[in-house]
């Protein structure tokens, strides 16, 4: 429940009583700043509050926005004021104060605001575009406030502002057409976002289902259902923008359901084509690894250069530059093969032709859009003079997941300039190229170089990763890990090994992601224990080399389907508990997915 103090008596024939009610707020009436102190106390400390103007005109979305989104303590329009639990103590006071000195029923929403903003209280103000919220002075000014009211639409307003405001070509103009209505649908039934985010996991499991029985009719009805899948995949993020239905639970599940329905699909493409005699696991891996690294590359060049003074390139201006004419901002956002052209591609490609075609053809395009996205942003850090925070280096350093983090950035030695990406580089082609070009994986010579591998990441990791090329760091590891799990499963003799790794990079994928989000919330990596318990990315190579020298056959497998266990228990249970608690972030993704 939510309390809405009306300050003042509204004027005859005056709908902003039941407006409030119709956002779910119980409404009580204050005749001035005392009245609307002691209202204010009688309302349980857990609920949210807001006051407004008794003057207030405008749109009810305009409300809507101001007083009911979930994920600001405070937030404020002109004429209307609202706080979370966790500014309740700072609005009491305020108002305490603003009541001492008098202040009648006029403009207390206001004053109250900025009184809030002076504790240092941050009231999130949200850009009302179009739209109108007013505090008119008199008739006259309340009457043309009125009109400007009429005259814009504010559901067809808050219809467009459900759709991200950056989304690839074929989401903007293949899907939020309509999946923007199916939002509206599902709001005036009462679902939850969260519910079609269930709904599209469901349906994408369903096609992962179809894929897998290796028959015509199978695949077209496993391309179908993908697509349905992403239609409700984007219609819950509308749902939770048209609704202002934010949530901790929806943040994580928003923030895996994607990668989980993606890589079961590709688990159910290579065994539709086992059925049919075609062994494609390891393409099937191979596209997961080359996505989840395209994501790392992502996040890693975000979080470094997220808040760096200076931050400035001509890479960067052309790009600036490109994106004033229209037709290139739609083929750059193609090129990178963003989540809706690549569901897309996938789903026209196993409708018509074969496992292999869909993994042959989606390899290239994401190693083609990942030497495109890498290039430019390498491009871009050579070019620029930022000088990167505490913050950002620490950041990149919970992203390596490595299991020798025990100094802060600030106290680690600064090295030459491009130190860290050297070594992590030397690192992971000391683990690769012997085992998997000269062709002696599963030897304890291989087991000694993944132990060097551990040596050299220690040496990377122990600068402080503010360095122009630091952010290449966590994707080199990732890459290094992932390929060597790869590879060692792929030259094995081993049956069921590549399924096995399959399941164990996903594992340790999901670790990662979850470390992603984490950050992105502004919560901070996982604990380090978990990090320590999982092995970290060192440790977990050498224990898969070592499984690789001691096992052979059978044993290769069962090895890494019990390391895959251990972490997904590990690693499930902790992102659990921590996205359902109280003090997990509501991360809300308001860009779009880059890749």
């Amino acid at each position: 429940m939510s309390t809405a103090i009306l300050t003042g008596t509204p004027p005859a024939g005056s709908s902003l009583e039941d407006d409030l009610r119709s956002l779910g707020f119980d409404v009580r009436t204050a005749p001035d700043a005392a009245g609307a102190a002691t209202a204010l106390a009688a309302v349980p400390a857990a609920e949210r509050v807001a006051l407004v103007d008794h003057r207030f005109v405008g749109h009810l979305h305009a409300l809507r926005l101001a007083l009911t989104d979930p994920r600001f303590p405070a937030a404020a329009v002109t004429g209307a004021l609202t706080a979370q639990p966790e500014a309740r103590a700072a609005l009491t006071r305020a108002l305490a104060a603003t009541a001492a000195g008098e202040r009648g029923a006029g403009d207390l929403p206001d004053a109250l605001g900025a009184r809030l903003e002076a504790e240092g209280v941050a009231v999130h103000r949200p850009d009302l575009g179009v739209l109108v919220a007013a505090v008119p002075e008199d008739a006259d000014a309340r009457a043309k406030t009125l009109a400007g009211t009429a005259a814009v639409d504010d559901e067809a307003v808050r219809l467009r502002s459900a759709v991200k405001s950056r989304d690839g070509f074929f989401t903007t103009f293949c899907i939020s057409p309509y999946s923007r209505y199916l939002a509206r649908w599902c709001a005036r039934r009462g679902l939850t976002p969260n519910q079609v985010t269930t709904a599209s996991l469901l349906t994408a499991l369903i096609a992962a289902g179809c894929a897998a029985t290796g028959t015509r009719p199978g695949y077209v009805a496993a391309g179908v259902l993908l697509i349905a899948s992403f239609v409700l995949d984007c219609t819950d993020g509308q749902l939770a923008r048209y609704s202002l239905q934010y949530s901790t639970l929806g943040a994580w599940l928003d923030a895996t359901f994607d990668r989980a329905k993606e890589y079961a699909y590709y688990a159910g493409l290579a065994l539709g084509a086992a059925r049919g005699g075609d062994d494609v696991w390891a393409l099937a891996l191979g596209a997961m690894i080359l996505q989840t690294c395209r994501h790392v590359v992502d996040f890693s060049f975000n979080e470094a250069n997220h808040d760096a003074t200076a931050n400035t390139s001509p890479t960067a201006a052309l790009s600036d530059k490109l994106d004033s004419v229209g037709w290139t901002v739609w083929v750059r956002r193609m090129i990178v093969l963003p989540i809706g052209e690549r569901w897309a591609l996938i789903a026209v490609l196993t409708a018509l032709t074969t496992p292999r075609v869909v993994f042959v053809v989606l390899l290239i395009g994401c190693a083609f859009a990942a030497c495109y996205t890498t290039a430019g942003r390498v491009l871009r850090s050579l070019t620029r003079k930022a000088r990167r925070t505490d913050r950002a280096a620490r950041a990149l350093a919970d992203l390596t997941d490595s299991v020798w983090l025990t100094v802060e950035p600030a106290r680690k030695r600064p090295g030459r300039t491009y130190s860290a990406p050297l070594w992590a580089a030397v690192a992971a082609a000391l683990l690769l190229v012997g085992p998997l070009l000269f062709g002696y994986g599963g030897t304890w010579r291989a087991v000694g170089e993944a132990t060097a591998y551990a040596g050299l990441a220690a040496i990377a990791v122990s600068h402080s990763l503010k360095g122009p090329l630091d952010w290449l760091v966590p994707p080199v590891f990732r890459g290094a890990e992932y390929g060597i799990i790869l590879g060692l499963a792929a030259r094995s003799d081993a049956p069921g090994a590549l399924p096995a790794a399959f399941g164990l990079v996903a594992a340790v994928a999901y670790h990662h992601y979850d470390t992603v989000y984490r950050i992105r919330g502004g919560s901070g990596a996982p604990p380090h224990w978990l990090v320590r318990a999982t092995g970290g990315h060192e440790g977990r190579v050498v224990a898969v080399t070592a499984a690789a020298a001691l096992w052979h056959g059978r044993g290769f497998t069962i090895a890494l389907t019990v390391l895959a266990a251990a972490i997904t228990l590990l690693v499930l249970s902790e992102s659990i508990r921590f996205w359902v608690s109280a003090g997990a972030p509501a991360v809300h993704d308001e860009t779009g997915e880059p890749a």
